[in-house]
This record gives structure tokens, sequence and C-alpha cells, in this order.
């Protein structure tokens, strides 16, 4: 999964994430294992979920994202951290298998769920308001797990960890 593309490179698409890559440099594969961090997130039942996360820090990192990977552990996934807070727009362009975005408020707030995206699809998930992380998890462990909108993520990228 990675952040949204558009049509000249590097830029802002409605007022949120949008980075780009020129069509030479599309990536034809997964990329190679990212570094990991510990985080975990406090559902409103009480219970701590513990998942180990990639982090794409960098803009090709994020532009490659989950892409062309055939699975996503289901206490693993990839956190995206924003440069600044602002409106997150991701797609699932190569991206085979379906995911849970997850929209982070700068606080570790969970400020919305987008559940089982669609593998392949153009169409764009938005956070829809302004986040500063977003984390993607195996398609449907939100539901499983019953993590919800107001929930908490307990991460160094938010002061915790």
């Amino acid at each position: 999964m990675r952040v949204l593309p558009i049509v000249l490179g590097l830029g802002v698409l409605a007022g949120g994430v949008a980075r780009a890559q020129s069509v030479n440099d599309d990536p034809t594969g997964p990329q190679p294992p990212l570094p990991t961090e510990a985080l975990s997130i406090v559902n409103d039942q009480g219970q701590k979920l513990g998942f180990t996360v990639e982090v794409a820090a960098t803009a090709q990192e994020q532009t490659t994202g989950l892409m062309w990977r055939k699975s996503v552990a289901d206490d693993g996934g990839m956190l995206f951290p924003l440069p600044q807070s602002q409106v997150a727009q991701f797609w699932m362009k190569n991206t085979v298998v379906p995911l849970d975005m997850v929209f982070i408020g700068a606080d570790g707030t969970i400020k919305a769920i987008s559940e089982n995206t669609v593998p392949y699809s153009l169409g764009v998930e938005s956070s829809g308001v302004p986040v500063t992380a977003v984390l993607e998890l195996e398609g449907g462990i939100t539901a499983k797990d019953q993590i919800s909108v107001g929930d908490k993520v307990v991460a160094k990228q938010f002061g915790q960890g």
C-alpha cells in the first residue's frame, strides 16, 4: 500500500499526503523488509494487542509500501509516519492482499479505519481528518480484534512505547 501518486511528481492532493514517483521508477516487486518496531493498540475492551511493524520512513519506502507482498502477518504490518498532520490518502495499486488502514492522530488516537481494502484498487482510501501516521494491518484484523475509532496506538511515534 502506498501513498497516492499524482500526475507530476511530489505534491499534495486535496490537502493530504501524496507521494509520487515517475513512471520510469515504478517498482516491479516487493521492497526488502524495513526496520521494525513494536507497537500496541489498546481497544475499548481494555485489551492490549501487540504488533511488530515495519516502518516506512522515506518517501520511496512509503511509495512502495506493501506492494507485491503476498501476505501480512496477523501481528505485523507497516507504519507510515507522516511529516506533518494532514489528511492522508492511500490506494491499493499493486497491493495483492486486502489491508486494514488505521489512520492515527498525533496523540495516538485512531481517527479512522478503512477495513478490508480491495487489492489492486485505484480508489482512494482517505483519513478524512488530519493524521500523523497510517498503520496498515492484515485485512480483517481490526474487526477480529475489535479495534475501532477512538482506540489508542502506543508507540514511539506518539511519545510512548
